[in-house]
């Protein structure tokens, strides 16, 4: 009778590797449904930033209208708070204006021009058009003035 009661306790190969099959298969799938929320969320990611490339131009052609001489005060008003509107609902977004002052950066600003100044080379001048990210992807570099040393104008043959 022990011999059955061990037989009947003891579960046969088939359904131990049934169950084996049924917790990968578990696995696997919330591996899969992980890695589907990740690719939806990069994916919103990339189409956001898509969306904020065609808005940017927008966003300098208000600056522009903002900064034209004789333009009618009222319109000016008018202009100026839907630009800030517009710039608050794109923030909300997750656009944001790269920082330009200081060093130049490669990986945010364009160089545009360089200029001879008393500042350290590499050190921005001034920024000629805005850059832009949201998250860590970059929209548009800065368009930036850059200071150079008189050396630095002419490189030595061989270097």
């Amino acid at each position: 009778m022990s011999e059955q009661g061990a037989e009947k306790g003891a579960e046969p190969p088939e359904v131990a590797e049934l169950k084996d099959r049924l917790m990968r298969l578990v696995a696997e799938f919330d591996n899969y449904k992980k890695r589907v929320a990740k690719d939806i969320d990069a994916s919103k990611k990339l189409g956001k930033a898509e969306l904020m490339k065609s808005i940017v131009p927008v966003l300098d052609e208000f600056e522009l209208a903002i900064n034209a001489k004789g333009l009618d005060p009222e319109a000016a008003k008018g202009v100026e708070l839907v630009y800030s509107n517009l710039v608050d609902s794109l923030e909300r977004e997750g656009l944001r204006t790269l920082e330009s002052d200081g060093k130049y950066d490669p990986f945010k600003h364009e160089i545009l021009l360089t200029r001879e100044s008393g500042s350290a080379d590499g050190t921005i001048l001034s920024v000629i058009r805005k850059g832009y990210a949201i998250g860590d992807i970059l929209i548009r570099p800065a368009s930036v003035i850059v200071s150079r040393t008189e050396k630095s104008e002419k490189p030595k043959i061989g270097e």
